[in-house]
């Protein structure tokens, strides 16, 4: 990806998973708001949707709820990440880093969490491997991973002691989700049903942190024939445009001695 950025010949580039599905329209919104901002982060939403999508789409409500999704898209201009000296790619939450470089480099992050990017659901068997995962994408977020460690063993000790409280437990996601679900007109995106789906990833998270924990003291998580130990750095441990890693120096300066400056739409993916 961050070979893509710095041979593109626009400004406004436009990075995306391979599985994500723009339209013409969510491209002219992108480049509209990045008019504004130096990153633009959308939102996904699946499509269609069959179980597991639903599933997951909980996690999106969830994160909707206190903030914004991570997407498998974002706009960034070239300029700003030239700035912030590109960013370090050998992450498992990819997303995050692009987001936390560039604003660590002074860049202005938009929010786009009324703009509905579709993308289309994993199989089966690639849901079910990035369950501990996505899990251990939060070792990138210290105060989550504690927060999600410790449903299990309240869920557990509820359940032992005071069983008739587990449903009212468990419907408090609900209550959460719908609320993130009715933010930035989320409901023409998402279905009345999504929010009823928040429990059931609320005891998979529950679980599949312990699971994460447990990989990261065998060295990290394996992921496209590799182990990864290292989620996202900090913001304060991000490159900028004083102190670029070496490698990307290196990439970059062979890059410009062929770039050509006639503006052309460039996109990559993450």
């Amino acid at each position: 990806m961050v070979t893509g950025v710095f041979a593109a010949r626009h400004e406004y580039v436009i990075i995306a998973d391979d599985d994500v599905r723009y339209r013409a329209d969510h491209l002219a919104q992108v480049v509209f708001r990045l008019a504004g901002a130096d990153l633009v982060r959308p939102q996904n939403v699946f499509h269609p949707l069959p179980w597991h999508a639903r599933w997951d789409t909980a996690r999106s409500l969830l994160n909707r709820a206190f903030g914004s999704d991570y997407p498998g898209t974002l706009g960034v201009r070239k300029s700003a990440f030239t700035r912030a000296g590109g960013y370090d790619g050998d992450v498992l939450f990819e997303n995050l880093q692009l987001i936390r470089t560039i604003t660590a480099a002074g860049g202005r992050q938009g929010r786009a969490d009324d703009l509905f990017i579709p993308r289309r659901p994993p199989t089966v068997t690639r849901f079910a491997e990035q369950r501990v995962r996505q899990a251990y994408d939060d070792f990138a977020q210290p105060a989550r991973l504690l927060f999600e460690a410790s449903w299990l063993p309240v869920l557990l000790t509820t359940a032992a002691r005071r069983p008739a409280v587990v449903p009212a437990l468990l419907a408090v996601p609900v209550l959460v989700a719908e609320i993130g679900r009715r933010r930035h007109r989320g409901r023409t995106a998402f279905p009345a049903s999504s929010a009823g789906w928040a429990p059931l990833w609320v005891l998979e998270r529950a679980v599949t942190v312990w699971a994460a924990i447990a990989v990261r003291c065998r060295g990290g998580v394996r992921y496209r024939g590799e182990r990864i130990r290292t989620a996202a750095t900090r913001p304060r441990t991000e490159p900028t445009a004083a102190a670029p890693p070496r490698a990307v120096t290196e990439h970059r300066n062979q890059q410009w001695a062929h770039t050509d400056p006639r503006p052309v739409t460039a996109a990559g993916s993450q």
